[in-house]
């Protein structure tokens, strides 16, 4: 190579994304390893790695682009989709993103890169939003608990079953559900109730209410309307299945429910269904937020997140996650759901698209899809269709007879996808999307086909809503929904709740176990390309050319780099991936004729959804103690792998551990299990730790779930969006989750969806391809190097200050690092949670709080952050340290100190009176860069018993509130 083109090569690689990625300069981890007494990061990979498992092998792996062509790249995918008009339907449909909320919340860093609200007062914001979505779901739907979202509309069937199950105590195992629920509902409740050992009894709709009658099912599943188009008092069926001691669940349109009765004035004890069609993209099946709502009786059975309205320490409202939080992680293996996430950016965004839009404008658009099918259902019988349902809000079913595929191909030649419902069926699904000039082209391939001379003027509506189901109550009332729909406003609205919140664009997230990393602009930016979005996840497959082709090279790449055989990218969560991995493992030894193996052996220190996924899985939880170093208990684990073994299925294992080290045994671990003929399940929330060093399938592991919206760059959304991929070995690969209506989804062999859409949250999946294509093999290993690195430096730092709890063999820690505050409880009568909030007036979000060790702080710096933040970070904590010290000492009042009184609000430090013994200034502005970038906490201290005892769930206290300030 000549000396010019050596050069244009170094420049080019000092521009390299990931210089960019990667926050420590080159000089900054030389500082870093020498305060570490290492020579490079090599060494610290083996003073930190065990030897055995180090080592990984790249080359499947592309050579890394630019920001440039990795978006030009990503756009070039896009526009290889077909952007043909779906009118398909089966609960999604187009919608017009209001260019307010894509811009000032899909695409702001303020709200898509905020953690899930642990800490309440620094998520006032975000929580005000969801309060928002909770309201509108309890007004649409007529029954007064919603929670704030799950992830779609057929996992949320699913957990509407299993919530069923339990409130009836299983006076039956039959679930019955109605022919008309939407089929990747019916698949996806097939999948989940088939290791629980439920039957799913399927029956026409008219023979419901006899069904119910005779096999006196524990639940029954509605769809209102029906997938078809349907719509029909679903009250006689309703009162049918709570006659044999049943709950009523039902499947609705948010968008419906604006016309029609909603069920919960029919006595629906659940009501379950997708937002996506307000203001979120189909995006090829994903993400977007499902909702659920339920009866007063059934809000502590209700699965995911719900936020409540309590107070703070001043009396005044503050929002907080109540009752069920992060169930999972207490109750474990006796947790009715494994689901620890939402979808709350999609939730915000479709709360928002209420408030901008209000009641008002939600009745505009249902009225005017409501007409448009009227009248196309009108030039449907001009030429010469029958209607098989003449009671339908804005889905028309044709029956076309022999001429069912021409009107197929006509539409489609028109730019229209229609839904083939049988031989000699068509559905037309209209939206808010459906132009007057649409309207009319598809008029005129019904007069195509059928031969006829139809003009849109001269119908008249036809069918329609029964005027006996027509919606009398009122929704939507709350103030927010009918103040926001000037720009202005609404603009001024969304920035007054984003600055109330801490995000990765205002500081650091040092949350152990979540990996907080760059969400980086260039991997953000192909999200809402044209292409993505409009694409309809049952669309021909030929359409979705683009997608198919990202979809496949990044199983390739995921497989690459977990040295796995197989991915899947369906699981649109870690908790759905860990449920479908176990499922792969369960397919596996039925298949070997070894059905008996149902003991799944899960360490005492894991998360809490690997429990509760195993037994939503049909296996039976066994817990394996751990040491005091906080590895796996060997002789505890091989007891019981010779007291299980005949009956073993699965060893769930986190690696690093989830106290935040690389166990030396792994390998060991692994063959033990092996041996007794169970596989190995590889919790890969620490994957972060891994890339580049090592691999699941280098060490043992048989399936990975990997969490996306950690390791590879898909950002939190402040509770979700994620993806939670699986990789497996070989063995495994026919074991896969798969899809009824999507042969390419996965083998023909596997067990069926675990999610809606064939491929999960696609439309997200560009955000980890960017990242990987853009770092290539040698940056990623790089990154896991740094990521080890930064959290070493912290633990150096503050190991004077705070005991690290955990380290390896060679006296380092992983990606993570725990840090020990008990002692202060008993020395100052300072609890983790003071340190926490305290944390909260020096601008930073607090580390995970008492997890895995109740009264510690798992600190995960991930290698985004630069040095700079990193010692900013530590200064705040050893100022915190010296906080308590003084406190300890005497020098400080035990009672009324910043610890105790934190967060300190500006309203409070500003107050004419100030009765602490330490200043103001103490309290807001302890250290000097916290001046330079003051966050103020909107709220004090939420008051969390106050809020369970007393639990509200929508809009009124919050403007009660207001109204009485004003």
């Amino acid at each position: 190579m000549s000396d010019a083109l050596s050069e244009l090569k170094a420049l080019e690689d000092h521009g390299a994304f990931a210089a960019r990625h990667i926050g420590p300069s080159e000089a900054e981890v030389a500082e870093m390893l020498e305060a570490l007494g290492l020579e490079s990061l090599e060494a610290l990979a083996e003073r930190t790695v065990p030897a055995a498992i180090r080592g990984q092998e790249f080359s499947a792996l592309p050579a890394p682009v630019n920001e440039a062509e990795a978006i030009a790249e990503l756009r070039a995918l896009a526009e290889l989709n077909n952007r043909v008009h779906s009118l398909i339907g089966m609960g999604y449909h187009g919608t017009h993103v209001p260019p307010v909320i894509l811009r000032n919340v899909l695409e702001n860093p303020g709200w898509y890169t905020a953690y899930t609200p642990y800490q309440a007062e620094i998520a006032q914001g975000r929580l005000e939003a969801l309060v928002n979505f909770q309201t509108m779901v309890t007004d649409l739907t007529g029954l007064p608990v919603a929670n704030a979202s799950l992830l779609d509309e057929a996992t949320a069937a699913a957990e509407a079953m299993a919530l069923a199950l339990a409130a009836t105590k299983a006076k039956s195992n039959t679930l019955l559900v109605a022919e008309d629920v939407h089929p990747q509902t019916l698949a996806v409740i097939r999948t989940r109730a088939e290791p629980l050992g439920l039957t799913v009894s399927v029956v026409a709709p008219a023979k419901v209410a006899a069904a119910c009658a005779a096999q006196k099912p524990f639940a029954l599943v509605l769809q209102y309307p029906g997938t078809t188009g349907a719509v029909r008092d679903i009250a006689p069926e309703i009162a049918a299945v709570q006659a044999g001691g049943g709950l009523a669940i039902v499947a609705a349109d948010p968008l419906s429910l604006v016309l029609l009765t909603p069920p919960g004035e029919m006595g629906a004890d659940v009501v379950i269904g997708s937002s996506q069609r307000f203001g979120v993209p189909m995006g090829y099946g994903g993400p977007h937020a499902a909702f659920m709502a339920v009866k007063d009786t059934y809000k502590r059975l209700m699965p995911g997140r719900l936020v409540g309205v309590s107070v703070d320490a001043a009396g005044r409202p503050a929002m907080r996650l109540a009752l069920q939080t992060r169930e999972q992680h207490i109750r474990r293996e006796k947790a009715t759901s494994n689901i620890c996430t939402a979808q709350v950016l999609l939730a915000v965004m479709a709360g928002m698209y209420a408030v901008w839009h209000g009641p008002e404008g939600l009745k505009r658009i249902a009225r005017r899809v409501a007409l448009q099918a009227r009248l196309l259902a009108a030039a449907a019988r001009a030429a010469g269709f029958t209607l098989r349902h003449d009671a339908f809000f804005d889905t028309v079913a044709i029956e076309a007879g022999d001429k069912a595929e021409a009107l197929m191909h006509a539409a489609l030649a028109a730019g229209f996808n229609l839904r083939r419902l049988d031989a000699s069926g068509v559905g037309i699904a209209l939206d808010e999307t459906v132009s007057r000039a649409d309207l009319d082209t598809l008029v005129a391939v019904l007069a195509e086909v059928g031969r006829a001379k139809l003009a849109l003027a001269s119908l008249a509506p036809a069918g329609g809503l029964p005027a006996a189901l027509e919606r009398k109550s009122a929704f939507l009332t709350a103030g927010v929904f009918n103040s926001h729909h000037a720009e202005h406003s609404m603009l001024r609205y969304l920035k007054v709740l984003e600055d109330k919140d801490v995000a990765l664009n205002r500081s650091m997230i040092p949350l152990g176990s979540c990996t907080m990393k760059l969400n980086a602009t260039a991997e953000m930016i192909p999200v809402t390309f044209p292409g993505f979005g409009e694409i309809h996840p049952f669309a021909p497959v030929d359409q979705a050319a683009g997608y198919l082709a990202l979809i496949r090279r990044l199983e390739g790449w995921l497989a690459a780099i977990t040295g796995f055989a197989a991915v899947s990218l369906q699981p649109n969560a870690g908790s759905q991936g860990e449920y479908a991995g176990l499922l792969a493992i369960r397919a596996f030894h039925q298949a070997r004729g070894q059905g008996q193996r149902d003991i799944c052996l899960i360490p005492s220190s894991a998360h809490g959804t690997n429990p509760a996924s195993a037994v939503m899985a049909g296996m039976r939880v066994v817990v394996v103690g751990c040491d005091r170093d906080g590895n796996v208990d060997l002789p505890d684990l091989e007891a019981k792998i010779a007291q299980h073994a005949g009956k073993l299925s699965a060893l769930m294992i986190t690696y690093p551990s989830t106290h935040g080290v690389f166990e030396e045994e792994i390998i060991r671990i692994c063959e033990a299990v092996h041996e007794a003929g169970g596989q190995v399940y590889m919790d890969g929330a620490n994957m972060n730790a891994q890339v580049g060093l090592t691999a699941p399938g280098r060490i043992g592991a048989d399936v990975c779930h990997l969490n996306l919206h950690k390791t590879f760059c898909i950002p939190h959304g402040g509770g979700g969006p994620g993806v939670g991929p699986i990789g497996v070995a070989s063995h495994l690969a026919p074991h896969l989750p798969n899809h009824p209506l999507l042969k390419e989804a996965g083998p023909a062999t596997g067990y069926g969806p675990v999610s809606a859409a064939p491929f999960g949250s696609a439309s997200i999946l560009p955000i980890s391809y960017a990242y990987i294509r853009m770092m290539g093999g040698a940056a990623l290993k790089r990154a896991t190097q740094v990521a080890i690195l930064n959290a070493n430096y912290i633990a150096k730092r503050l190991e004077g200050h705070f005991p690290v709890l955990y380290k390896g063999a060679r006296g380092m820690v992983a990606h993570e690092c725990i840090l020990d505050c008990r002692g202060f409880q008993q020395g100052g009568g300072v609890l983790v949670e003071d340190i926490a909030k305290r944390l909260q007036d020096y601008g930073f979000h607090a580390p995970t709080m008492s997890w895995p060790v109740a009264g510690t702080l798992m600190v995960e710096p991930t290698e985004s952050e630069p040095k700079a933040e990193l010692d900013r970070f530590c200064d705040a904590m050893i100022a915190i340290r010296g906080e308590i010290r003084a406190v300890e000492q005497g020098r400080m009042d035990k009672a009324d100190n910043p610890l105790k009184n934190a967060p300190h609000t500006a309203a409070e430090v500003t107050a004419e009176d100030w009765t602490h013994p330490y200043s103001r200034a103490d309290a807001a502005f302890p250290l000097p860069f916290v001046a330079a970038h003051k966050y103020w906490p909107p709220v004090k201290r939420v008051d969390n018993v106050y809020g369970d005892r007393n639990l509200v769930c929508t809009c009124a206290p919050l403007e009660d509130y207001a109204q009485a300030a004003e």
